[in-house]
């Protein structure tokens, strides 16, 4: 140890190196520290978690093949299950910009797992013995098989334990308020002008029908990600390690996770590129479009309250104005709105990753797991937020019904009776003087009143 600092002196391929005496990583995660200081940016723990949980597989796996001896197997598979709690998050400390492989951070968890088997078998950290970063932890492995190997099981993991239910959590809140507003007639809208009829259910029944869709390309996304890159080592064709290596990692993993990881039938497309990775980042971005969407008609709908549409009252949750006593804003859907734009900015970066594959090798594995694990995690808080702290909460105004009877497009029912050109004029005169179409209906045709009211009946329009 040196005496300067609190540092040990450790020795990599590339000769000695001075690593913080109290870390658990060793040589090759510090010279990543000192190569990298790009960002505070770093994997997230759901990442790390799934790492460490191949790494734990792999020496079950190596151990059930008669490949590495069970003591050291056994300190690997406990080091392992410590990372998977989440014990030693503060030696992860490698950033996202580092190497296109991941290979940095594929050793920092080799290290950090190496040294924590040591200390608990009475050797010395950093002296590799009796429990090897490279021959024992990351035995059958290699970076560009392990690192998307664990953006696959992460993404798998958090979308199907937070990302999905916050899904299905929003559209039954909509489904619930659409049932509720389902006879609440109003004035449709396209084009940003008055339509015919429409009820305020409906509305809600589409945006509700907009996350249903939006969790059936999600799950059928998931099917990609369910296979994985582990077994093909450095460049597809599976050296170094045994013909039952992954299929038996797979088990495991699939045990753990509750989900089917299987091996991929082609290493070679499976370690070049990205696709399934780039797949699923278009799901979410298709959600977050979806859901900005929704924000953003929750937010017009509420609008006013008196000089806006004022058809709908959003719950509500803050002051929302330094300068402006009372006045109070849409800030829920406005949040959710924001999250769903980062998440359409980390497609682009998820896609850009996707195409910087050169021949045997992906070279944007980490920044691509960074974006697409912040997308699902923005997306599971965002939509959860939004149907507990807006959409459970909206109540609809009389706005929506009073305004129809005033509109220009309940006209359209006259159509078959009339023509269109007679119909139009109607609501030309209607628009310019003021009146509404059943007043001029009534002036300018001979359709009595009684037979005029059940036409413009707008209960029927819809």
């Amino acid at each position: 140890m040196s005496k300067k600092t609190n540092t040990r002196i450790e020795k990599d391929s590339m000769g000695s190196f001075e690593v913080p005496s109290d870390a658990y990583y060793g040589a090759n995660t510090m010279r990543a520290v000192l190569n990298f200081p790009v960002s505070s940016l770093k994997f997230q723990r759901d990442f790390i978690k799934s790492l460490a949980q191949i790494k734990k597989a792999a020496a079950l796996a190596n151990l059930d093949l008669g490949l590495l001896d069970k003591a050291i197997a056994d300190q690997i598979s406990t080091a392992a299950a410590n990372v998977i709690e989440g014990k030693y998050d503060d030696q992860f400390v490698v950033d996202i910009f580092q190497t296109g492989s991941g290979t940095s951070t594929n050793m920092n968890i080799n290290e950090v797992i190496s040294n924590l088997a040591i200390e608990k078998m009475d050797g010395v950290i950093g002296s590799k013995v009796p429990v090897h970063p490279n021959d024992h932890v990351n035995m059958g492995q290699s970076s560009n098989d392990v690192i998307p190997t664990a953006i696959h099981i992460a993404a798998i993991d958090t979308t199907t334990t937070n990302l999905i239910p916050a899904i299905e959590q929003l559209k039954n809140s909509l489904i619930i308020k659409s049932e509720e507003f389902m006879d609440v007639v109003k004035t449709g809208r396209t084009h940003l002008q008055d339509a015919t009829p429409i009820t305020l259910g409906q509305e809600f029944l589409g945006f509700a029908g907009q996350m249903d869709r939006s969790n059936s390309r999600i799950k059928a996304a998931l099917d990609g990600l369910r296979e994985v890159a582990l077994g093909g080592t450095a460049v597809g064709t599976g050296i170094n390690t045994h013909d039952e290596f992954a299929k038996r990692v797979c088990v495991y993993l699939s045990g753990w996770i509750g989900q089917e990881i299987r091996e991929t039938e082609n290493h070679f497309q499976s370690q070049n590129t990205l696709d399934a990775i780039v797949y699923m980042s278009g799901a979410l971005k298709t959600l977050a479009i979806s859901t900005i969407k929704i924000a953003n008609d929750i937010r017009w709908l509420g609008s006013g309250p008196r000089a806006g549409f004022g058809e709908i009252e959003l719950p509500e949750v803050q002051p929302g104005s330094s300068i402006m006593p009372g006045k109070v804003n849409p800030v829920i859907a406005e949040s959710t709105a924001m999250a769903a734009a980062q998440v359409i900015g980390n497609d682009l970066t998820v896609s850009i990753a996707g195409q910087s594959g050169n021949f045997e090798l992906n070279v944007m594995m980490p920044v691509a797991a960074f974006n697409l694990l912040q997308s699902i995690e923005l997306l599971s808080a965002s939509l959860s937020n939004l149907a507990t702290q807006c959409v459970n909460g909206i109540k609809a105004t009389d706005r929506g019904p009073e305004m129809v009877e005033k509109g220009l497009a309940i006209v359209t029912t006259l159509v078959p009776i009339i023509g269109y050109d007679a119909s139009a004029a109607i609501a030309k005169k209607a628009q310019y003087s003021g009146k509404t179409i059943r007043q001029i209906a009534l002036e300018e045709t001979n359709i009595g009143p009684s037979e005029l009211d059940k036409i413009l009946d707008p209960s029927k329009m819809v």
